[in-house]
């Protein structure tokens, strides 16, 4: 299945003129109807700090520093203040993190550390760093009726995650309901990331899996920066995509998708386990981790948790030795051991559709 186009991401101003001049023009006589969704294909981009925001006419804006255009390099170059990873074009990059028996993070071990295992199969590591470096990041935030009382916490939460982040990250905002829109491009302006996560329409269902696979979609065709993040809060079961839980993870587990970050806010009833099981499935499968705070007090640390967690990542870079012009799914493990450290559990992703020249396989 295609990604899914972020097409529909529109602030909500611009689609109020959209719906005032179809009403217009649907009142003249002879006129031929528009829908809402013909009509916003049409309209022109928004600007933004980085670059023209996607509309359907125009090809995905084309990065100023192509992360696989170069041969492989150990560490991250910067290239008109733009940090990118040179790999070669088979390369397969993964972002790790690595957990000790005391739940603590572990930044201190050195590449000769690490297996990498695909299908089971032990890799040679092409390339190796542990840096902070700023990554691209889409902020999506639930926008349901639900929602209304704790949108408050939940900003802050999200613009203390931006302050406490790499202050070179580039992050866009979406705001979901039973639609999701697209209120502020890449930029690391916090006051146009705060006004965006203040558009608050607290209405509607919840359409978590269409969100979080354009958000994904929009990272993948238009992030200048090559580590990609998406961080994601709800507070309850997806009721309203026309994607599945499967179909969704499947696009998110093709080659340069965001690693995903999720916090659900949610009860205990039946349908917010549901809701538990399909943010879980979703953070596991492609390196990130899920968090389900028991009060909306507990949001905000956990945001700085995040943080933490993706500045202090290792990338490890290797060749797999089944070409990935072969295609298919690949499983993905990484082992760490170092003396003067007990048990260690590294998270990544669990593995990628695989295709020719990085292209993901078709589904």
């Amino acid at each position: 299945m295609p990604g899914r186009d972020i097409t529909p991401l529109l602030n909500r101003a611009t689609k109020f003129l959209f719906v005032l001049a179809l009403a217009v023009l649907n009142a003249i006589p002879g006129a031929t109807p528009l829908t809402a969704q013909t009509t916003a294909a049409q309209s022109p981009p928004a600007q933004n700090d980085a670059k023209p925001a996607v509309s359907s006419q125009a090809a995905p804006a084309q990065p100023s520093a192509p992360a696989t255009s170069a041969p492989e390099q150990s560490s991250p170059k910067s290239e008109q203040g733009v940090f990118v990873f040179r790999k070669d074009v088979d390369e397969v990059l993964l972002h790790a993190t690595v957990i000790d028996d005391r739940q603590h993070i572990v930044t201190d071990l050195g590449r000769d550390a690490f297996t990498v295992f695909e299908d089971g199969k032990p890799q040679s590591i092409l390339s190796f760093h542990h840096e902070d470096i700023p990554v691209a990041m889409g902020i999506v935030i639930d926008n349901s009726g639900s929602m209304r009382e704790k949108r408050a916490k939940v900003n802050q939460a999200a613009l203390n995650l931006v302050r406490s982040s790499n202050p070179k990250d580039e992050v866009f905002i979406v705001n979901f309901n039973d639609e999701y829109y697209l209120d502020q491009d890449f930029t690391n302006d916090l006051l146009k990331l705060k006004d965006a996560l203040e558009k608050i329409d607290a209405r509607g269902g919840t359409a978590l899996y269409d969100a979080v696979v354009a958000s994904a979609d929009h990272l993948k065709k238009n992030a200048r920066l090559e580590k990609k993040v998406l961080f994601v809060v709800t507070d309850g079961e997806d009721n309203a995509s026309s994607e599945n839980l499967e179909h969704a993870v499947k696009d998110l587990q093709e080659e340069n998708s965001p690693s995903v970050y999720a916090i659900g806010i949610l009860g205990e009833e039946e349908h917010p386990k549901r809701a538990k099981r399909a943010l879980e499935t979703i953070a596991q499968r492609t390196g990130g981790i899920a968090f389900f705070p028991k009060t909306l007090d507990e949001v905000d640390a956990i945001s700085r948790t995040i943080a933490g967690d993706i500045r202090s990542q290792y990338a490890i870079g290797y060749k797999p030795t089944n070409s990935r012009a072969n295609g298919g799914f690949r499983m993905v493990k990484v082992e760490a051991k170092a003396k003067g450290h007990g048990k260690l559990m590294v998270r990544t992703k669990s593995g990628y559709y695989a295709g020719p020249s990085g292209a993901s396989a078709s589904k």
